[in-house]
């Protein structure tokens, strides 16, 4: 049974996720939008849900998910992030191809689009390498550094990008939950930190 701890700790998380969705639907700013915009600015919204689960399953901090289940749930929710991150930009593309392909090129003069185009790389390179892990050989400790390094560039790029950009999502509730992701993934970072193995060893 999930004590009193467990309950607050799932019940913020599901207030930290839907929440924001919940407000973007509300938004006035999609009277008027295409269908493909809505969508590839909700899949934009549940990709940022899916990076504040990321590093909370990968580290097993979430109670009553078994270490595991949670390793498993990580590499799910990255297809998920996969997913979403390509509906977002295809449904971007039907929208505006022009605008989509500068920012591919990194031609776009507005700075959110750079950012979001590093993040969306960097999410595709991880899927990759994670997908790939087995034929590659990695040593678990150079798997672990390219991979958290891949995941602080998505995060760092798709904060940059969500909150340079005046879309779908409302101002307070996306500041929250990047801020919610960088906190998750800082303490997944902080917890994976080379440790010496004794008060005398060399630096």
């Amino acid at each position: 049974m999930l004590n009193l701890r467990a309950i607050l700790v799932w019940a913020a998380l599901a207030i930290a996720i839907v929440a924001p969705i919940v407000i973007a639907a509300m938004s006035p700013q999609l009277a008027w939008r295409r269908p493909a915009y809505i969508v590839a600015g909700f899949a934009g919204v549940i990709a940022m849900a899916l990076l504040l689960l990321q590093p909370l399953l990968a580290r097993g901090y979430l109670p009553g998910v078994q270490a595991r289940l949670g390793r498993r749930l990580h590499g799910w929710i990255g297809g998920g992030l996969v997913a979403a991150v390509l509906a977002h930009v295809v449904g971007l593309w039907l929208t505006s191809p022009p605008d989509v392909v500068d920012a591919l090129l990194f031609r776009s003069p507005t700075p959110f689009s750079a950012w979001g185009t590093i993040a969306m790389w960097a999410v595709f390179l991880s899927a990759i390498i994670a997908a790939s892990r087995r034929a590659l050989r990695l040593r678990i400790g150079l798997w672990r550094f390219v991979h958290m390094s891949l995941a602080l560039l998505i995060i760092i790029g798709g904060v940059i990008h969500a909150l340079l950009i005046e879309g779908t999502m409302e101002p307070i509730s996306k500041a929250a939950l990047c801020a919610l992701v960088i906190v998750a993934a800082l303490k997944a970072a902080y917890d994976l930190r080379p440790r010496s193995k004794g008060k005398n060893a060399s630096p």
